[in-house]
């Protein structure tokens, strides 16, 4: 019997590697990972943001003078109606005594006119006795017609000189109300020469030094009330979505990255950046904000949802996910084969997994990983664990 040749051994080894490489490829079953179902998994979104006041001001005086005394520098914490700074006010306090001595003018002149009154009504009453008289004699032809006549003149004189006092009083008074408003005018003139706090406040900047012209209406102060601070997060809008006031956050900041802080949603701006495509989302966090600094960089993440069961496969196991549908196509076992299925997905997590809210029978298991001989019919097995 003969030997078989090299040329035979060689054909057997190839049909040999050929047959394995079939059944590697081909024959054998696929071990694949399945997802399972998974129970009581918050759902969050993440975005950056930075730590913001609600109530933020920029006050200066509303007159021009040089500053002549300021209390309080940046960080600083003030209450309502403390004095902040003032300005050089001898001037305007020099209008307030000017006017100030025109009121007790326009008063005494006022008393004077008053006397007066009083004086023509007494001339008045004396030249009426005497009128009555001299027509009583007159009617008794004991005096002269002329005589009769120039009593009866000197009362129509005499109540002409009441008409005439009364109209200097009323004359004195609109003079005493001119200046009790030029007091008041003078008053609060002097009064804008001093600025104080129009709320409870920690001071933000000081722009100014003693000795300066401000001009009207030139910023000396930033203020903001920190019971108004708190942190704008920009959060894209495809993630947005699910956003509702109420809804519990994290935030973590910048200056302290190894704490994360409870906070809330408190507000959801109506209008998102056009340019970036975010929604502004406005959270509340108390304690993460004593010693706030404004402008300070955060994370936040926002607890949109809590699922009880949920089905989860990963974004990298999805193909033709439609992001504004959220459709896609993923691969499943069934029958100890892999085939391809389109489903619907409800949720998104910050590590990329979508959750599947399209009905499954319990017997398809939904593949998280796509082996690279991944062929729809294709024989698989679920992997089995380590230690198993």
């Amino acid at each position: 019997m003969k030997k078989p040749t090299g040329k035979v051994i060689a054909a057997v080894a190839l049909a040999a590697i050929a047959a394995g490489a079939w059944y590697m490829t081909k024959a054998r079953p696929l071990a694949v990972d399945v997802a399972a179902i998974e129970r009581n998994v918050a759902v969050k979104v993440f975005g950056l943001g930075t730590v913001e006041a609600r109530i933020l001001s920029h006050i200066g005086f509303k007159v021009s003078n040089p500053i002549a005394q300021i209390n309080v520098d940046a960080g600083d914490r003030v209450a309502r109606g403390d004095v902040l700074a003032r300005l050089d006010s001898a001037e305007q306090e020099a209008r307030l005594a000017m006017a100030t001595a025109g009121l007790l003018a326009a008063e005494a002149a006022v008393k004077s006119a008053r006397s007066t009154i009083r004086r023509a009504d007494a001339i008045l009453a004396k030249k009426q006795n005497t009128n009555a008289r001299q027509q009583a004699l007159y009617a008794k032809r004991t005096i002269s017609t002329e005589a009769a006549e120039a009593a009866r003149l000197e009362v129509d004189t005499a109540r002409a000189e009441v008409d005439i006092a009364k109209s200097g009083l009323l004359a004195a008074e609109a003079a005493l109300s001119t200046a009790r408003a030029q007091v008041e005018l003078e008053d609060v003139a002097l009064a804008q020469h001093t600025l104080k706090a129009p709320y409870d406040a920690v001071v933000i900047a000081r722009k100014m030094e003693l000795g300066t012209v401000v001009k009207a209406g030139e910023p000396l102060f930033t203020l903001a009330d920190p019971a108004s601070v708190w942190v704008l997060g920009h959060i894209s809008e495809s993630r947005a979505g699910h956003i509702k006031l109420g809804q519990k956050a994290q935030i973590r900041l910048r200056s302290r990255p190894h704490e994360l802080y409870e906070g809330k949603v408190q507000r959801i701006d109506i209008e998102s950046d056009r340019v970036t495509e975010e929604r502004r989302v406005y959270l509340s966090c108390g304690p993460c904000l004593d010693g706030f600094n404004l402008g300070e960089q955060a994370e936040v993440y926002v607890t949109t949802a809590v699922l009880d069961e949920a089905l989860f496969v990963p974004e990298n196991a999805v193909d033709d996910f439609d992001e504004r549908q959220m459709k896609g196509t993923v691969w499943v076992l069934e029958d100890g084969h892999v085939r391809r299925r389109a489903v619907t997905f409800g949720h998104r997590t910050l590590d990329a997994r979508l959750s599947i809210i399209t009905p499954l029978p319990d017997d398809i298991k939904v593949l998280t990983r796509l082996p690279k001989l991944l062929k729809e019919g294709r024989s698989a097995e679920i992997r089995a664990e380590e230690g198993s």
